[in-house]
């Protein structure tokens, strides 16, 4: 493999399975990559840790309805406070709430705060601008509660990875200009993909045997079939002045790496406040790789302290 210093548990895992003798995920028909994608989940990451208060909700859609789950580390609340909005990953094609749903567990035990988990319709069934659309749309209907499960919010933190990240900071750029009834006051964009447009040299220098391959890429943009150089599909093209803090978690053997160091450089230049942090000798993915990677963990402990300096952070 040629790349630089790669952790000891990142290479015995990628060795792994790029000895595997199976078909791509690519190659398959979408429903049965999903399926595939969701056994290999849960052989690669850990099981949810147990948490206070968890429930299922369904947000109210001009489709039908949005799934979501609901977390708190906290059986109840008695002060309003921030209230995390996680938008999953999967090249917009692959990923539910249950794939996810250690993943969520985690951010709301390591942060402290509650979290709702969105999911949105998926690529090629619902090609962009669905999961834009849902997105915004679940964030809207969010805002808008006076009370879920008897606690009250007067902020909202956006975060997601991969897929989810660009979402997020989509969503973002959307309530920038409508607002909506809560404000968003930070974001977490882990692993971005914020050109869909472009081949940056990361793309080419990562393109096999570090899990998400060029070809997996390609197919995502096919499935996704967006408009690669509207806002809404690549946020790098959008009005980025005007966020709020966005802290940029990138991975340094990741394909969209060099996407990553970009989008954090031109919201500095937009004058936007910039948390950047870039994980050495790890791939795309980890946060729900925690058991195959137990070096992992020590990412997530970081970026989730890094993200809650952020939220803790009141707008002027």
């Amino acid at each position: 493999m040629d790349s630089d210093f790669i952790r000891p548990d990142v290479r015995t895992f990628l060795d792994k399975i790029n000895g595997m003798d199976r078909p791509a995920l690519y190659t398959m028909p979408a429903a049965q990559a999903r399926a595939q994608s969701a056994q290999d989940n849960a052989r690669s990451d850990l099981p949810a840790d147990p948490i206070a208060f968890r429930r299922d909700i369904d947000i109210p859609a001009p489709h039908g309805t949005i799934a979501a789950r609901f977390y708190d580390a906290q059986e109840a609340r008695d002060e309003a406070g921030p209230l995390i909005v996680f938008i999953h990953g999967g090249g917009f094609v692959l990923g539910d709430l249950d794939t996810y749903d250690s993943a969520a567990t985690a951010i709301a035990n390591g942060t402290g705060l509650p979290v709702i988990s969105i999911a949105y319709r998926l690529a090629p069934d619902h090609p962009w601008p669905a999961a834009p659309d849902d997105c915004e749309a679940a964030l809207r209907w969010i805002a808008e509660q006076p009370d879920l499960f008897g606690r009250s919010y007067d902020r909202i933190a956006l975060a997601g990875d991969s897929a989810g990240a660009t979402l997020s900071i989509v969503s973002a750029m959307a309530l920038r200009e409508t607002t909506a009834a809560l404000p968003v006051t930070a974001i977490w964009a882990l692993y971005p993909a914020t050109d869909l447009r472009r081949r940056y040299p990361s793309t080419e220098r990562f393109a096999e045997k570090h899990m998400l391959t060029a070809d997996l890429l390609r197919w995502f943009n096919e499935c996704y079939a967006p408009d690669f150089k509207h806002w809404r599909a690549s946020p790098a093209y959008g009005l980025l002045a005007g966020l709020p803090p966005v802290l940029v978690s990138t991975s340094s053997l990741d394909p969209l790496l060099d996407q990553g160091r970009a989008f954090a450089k031109a919201l500095v230049e937009a004058g936007g406040s910039v948390t950047y942090d870039e994980a050495a000798g790890t791939i795309h993915g980890w946060l729900t790789l925690r058991r195959a990677l137990p070096s992992a963990n020590a990412d997530l402990a970081r970026s989730l302290a890094l993200f809650r300096t952020l939220i803790d952070l009141r707008p002027s």
